[in-house]
Order: structure tokens, then sequence, then C-alpha cells
């Protein structure tokens, strides 16, 4: 993703003619505020197709919000190259450095610019967290022209949402929250914002995608649309064509900075949530049950015998945590979440995400063949960083090691251990030679990796991984299922014995 352009808050210094914004993930709002003194577009477009009643209705609850926030320190005697060669002369001449005129300091602070919108008559406006991220001071400029200042209620960086707030001595204009659950690929939606600052524009497309998943977090559910965003757009609103939210424009893939209609937005729908959790709270700690996993793909579903893809494979559980208390263990999958399923890593990581620390939750786990239920107090992590996340696909690793799978084996003896710098604790089987035409080769085995565990049970030297093998394949499993370690990490792979 790296033309994923989160359309990152383009500071300038104070006096610049232009102030870019920027927008990253969801926000979200109490549903029955959001509809307090909404917007009344009809839902009916003009003849000839045009969405003028929608955006005399909407345009008015649409506001710009500029930031100060202290620039970047600069030193005044920050040195250029050419600087460098000359004192690096003159010191080799053991010539004092001539001293230089002082230059000007730079401004001790920026300005930045994104867009948002008004969800309450008295005041209460959406937008992203990282369009105020820093902020020194917010001011919020309304559609008329007037700028007041603005309160920060409650913000979380991990769906980059933010709640702000203005007095402005009248109720304002609010637009409704939509359902983007309902929304088609193929349906017109409108995004209103003030990109590069030169006012609030609106624009219109379609909806291009949806679900996609930008890797930013555990609320990746983008809808992709067509309709031109750029930097300053970030936290303006999508509006469907009854001209109520049903999304918030967050990012742009562009080779060059600016729209080539690619952009994404937050469903309203999950917004809504997290919304009013900050405006409740003023943050929001996420729950976390510390552990790795990956996708259950059909080798893998035949490997441990399930009937279909779909849950979460655990590929590692981190020691003292809520998943290792609850006795989750590599190998389990993951199939629901207080009842709720689990169809893909991803909807693991936002049903974790979306428990309060401390929740006492049931999951539903494929465990040797048989579903079982654990019970998992929810746990939190300060920075986040545990919190259950679903592996990228691309760096795992893959297959599976013995002979009929086109690997070489051998055991974990004293000198390999040293060459690998492999803990006594690690037990298993070395895979000592790969070929190029098997199926272990296609799914990234590598000499050097080690065999640690088959089918869940763990295995201790090249026989013991052998014999599971051949034990997995006179059951009638369609592929086997192998937990791989290589530097340092541990990685599940399944590989099909079709293949071999």
């Amino acid at each position: 993703m790296s033309h994923i352009l989160r359309k990152h808050r383009t500071a300038a210094l104070v006096g610049a003619a232009i102030l870019a914004g920027a927008a990253c993930l969801p926000f979200a709002i109490n549903s029955s505020t959001a509809l307090a003194a909404p917007s009344d577009s009809g839902g009916i477009l003009a003849a000839g197709g045009s969405f003028a009643a929608i955006v005399e209705a909407d345009k008015p609850a649409v506001v710009t919000i500029t930031t100060t926030m202290k620039a970047s320190d600069v030193s005044a005697d920050q040195q250029s190259p050419m600087d460098e060669q000359f004192r690096q002369f003159f010191e080799d001449q053991g010539i004092p450095l001539p001293r230089q005129a002082p230059r000007d300091r730079p401004s001790q602070h920026a300005m930045a610019l994104g867009s948002g919108f008004i969800i309450s008559p008295d005041g209460v406006i959406v937008t992203n967290n990282h369009v105020i991220d820093n902020a020194l001071d917010i001011k919020v400029t309304l559609d008329d022209g007037t700028e007041l200042p603005a309160k920060l209620i409650g913000t979380d960086p991990k769906s980059d949402v933010a709640v702000l707030k203005i007095t402005a001595g009248k109720p304002l204009q609010t637009i409704a929250w939509g359902d983007s659950d309902r929304l088609k690929l193929g349906d017109q939606i409108l995004a209103i914002g003030n990109p590069f600052g030169i006012g609030t524009t609106v624009t219109a497309g379609i909806v291009s995608a949806r679900g996609r998943d930008l890797h930013s977090g555990p609320y990746d559910d983008f809808i992709q649309i067509d309709a031109p965003i750029n930097h300053g757009n970030s936290g303006g609103p999508l509006v469907d064509r009854e001209g109520k939210v049903v999304g918030i424009n967050t990012a742009i893939y562009s080779p060059n900075g600016g729209s080539v209609g690619v952009g994404f937005a937050i469903p309203s729908d999950e917004a809504k949530a997290i919304v009013a959790k900050l405006e409740k709270n003023g943050s929001i700690d996420h729950g976390y049950l510390g552990v790795q996993i990956q996708p259950v793909t059909k080798d893998v579903a035949d490997a441990v015998g399930l009937d279909k893809t779909g849950g979460a494979l655990v590929a590692a559980v981190s020691a003292d945590t809520p998943a290792a208390q609850a006795g989750l263990k590599p190998g389990d999958i993951v199939t629901s979440v207080g009842g709720e399923a689990v169809k893909t890593p991803k909807d693991l990581s936002r049903l974790v995400a979306d428990l309060s620390p401390g929740t006492r939750e049931s999951l539903g786990v494929w465990r040797d063949g048989k579903t079982i239920d654990l019970n998992v107090t929810v746990g939190t992590h300060e920075d986040g960083q545990k919190q259950a996340a679903a592996e990228n696909p691309e760096t795992q690793g893959q297959a599976s090691g013995q002979p009929s799978l086109g690997i070489g084996l051998a055991d974990l003896t004293p000198d390999v251990r040293r060459q690998l710098d492999l803990p006594r604790s690690v037990s298993g089987a070395v895979v000592a030679s790969v070929n190029p035409d098997k199926s272990a080769a296609a799914a990234g085995i590598q000499s050097g990796d080690v065999i640690v565990s088959v089918n869940d049970r763990p295995v201790h030297n090249a026989r013991d991984v052998k014999a599971a093998i051949a034990e997995a394949g006179k059951a009638g499993r369609k592929s086997v299922l192998l937990l791989v370690e290589r530097d340092g990490s541990k990685t599940f792979v399944a590989v099909p014995f079709a293949a071999a």
C-alpha cells in the first residue's frame, strides 16, 4: 500500500496561501443525537438527476477545521551538504570554522486544515483524529464564514475519529446518519469537504467496492468510491441520494498525491458506536486477547477437519495474556465471539476491539475436530500493539515438511541449534532441503525452517514429523497443517497432499 495516501495532514507555516489537511479512518455517533434537527433533502433527485436539493440541505452542516500546532523544531545551525563540506575542509586544515551570520528562525507554529460535519444542533462535530492530532488550538469555520473556537470532546487514534464541540449561540444545521449497510456497488454518492482549503466543494461518484482493508487497524472496512477527494477532505461526509451520511472520506490511492478516482470512506454504521462512546467518555479503551491470527484457507480447513473455510486461525498466543489465561492454543480456530460469527481474522480483530476491557465473553473454538466454548476476560494494552490483529497474508510462512512433500528433514542437533541460534526450548525437525518442483517449495518452505508441530501435535524430531504426516494421509485428510518456526516467528501452513 505504498501509494495509499491517508491524506496526511499537510502542515504549512503560518501565512501560507493554501492549507491542506488529511483523512484516515472511522468515526461514529449516537444515532439519536445525529437525527437532531436533520437536514431534509426529501430523498428525491431533482429533474434531470441534479443533486442540488441534497447539496442545499447538507452543505450548511459541513465545516472547515483549522488547527494550530507546534512546528517541528528546526535548529538554526542545521547545515546543508555544502555547509558540511566547508566544515570538513576547515577541520582538516586545523582552521577554526568561520562564524556564520545568524539565520532567521522559522515560525514555531504551523497550521493544518481538514473537514468535519455537525451532528447535533448544539454544535457537536465529527472529524478525523489526525486532523486535530497534536493541535494546540482548533478553530471551526461554518459554511456562512463564521469562525468559532472548538473544544476537543474525545478522540480515538485507533479508529482515527475525533469529536469536537462549538458554541454558536443558536441551533445549527445538522446532517442525519444513513445506513451504510444498504449501500450497493454502483449506488450514487456525494463527497463534501474543503479540498486544499479552496472552500467547500461537492463531488459526485458511485460506490466502487465494499470491505476494502488498507491494513491500518482493526476497523478497516472501507467503502471505495470514485468521487474525487483530496487533501482537506479528511473528516468530511460521504452522503447518499437521501442526503444522509453513509461514510467519512478518509484516504486516497494515488501515484502522485492527487485524486485519481480511487478514494476510501469509513462506513457510517461502524462510526456511530465509536462517536457515541467518545461523546460519553472522551476516549475508548479497546479490548485485546494477545494472539497472532491468520486466515483459514481451504487447505487449512481440510487439514483440521472443517467442512468450510471461515474463522481465525491462532498462530501464536502471548504469555500472560487473556487468551493464554482462557486456554487458547496455537492451532485453535476462533469461530465466534459472544455468539457473533467470526468469518475472517478481521472480524475477530474488530469484535475484540469493540469489547471493553474487563468484559467476560464466550469464544467459540474449533479444536480436535469439534467445537468447544472458552470464556475469556478481555484485557487492555496501553499501546494497543498486542491487540488481536490479522496477520498480513503476504507475510505468512508457508508449507510443511516430509520427503513426500518435497523436503528433506533432519534432527535438531547441537550444531544445528548453534547455526540457527535456536534455544533449547524449541523442539522439532529442521528442513534440510527443498525440492523446487514440489508443494513445499511452492508454499514457501525454506531450508533452515523448523517444523515444531503437525496437525497440532508437537514433534521432537524428523521421525515424528514423518509419522504425523503419514498418519494424516491415512486418515483421509486432504492436507496437512504444520507449525513452522523461522527467525523467531511461528506460522501455521497447510499443504494439500494432492499438490505434493
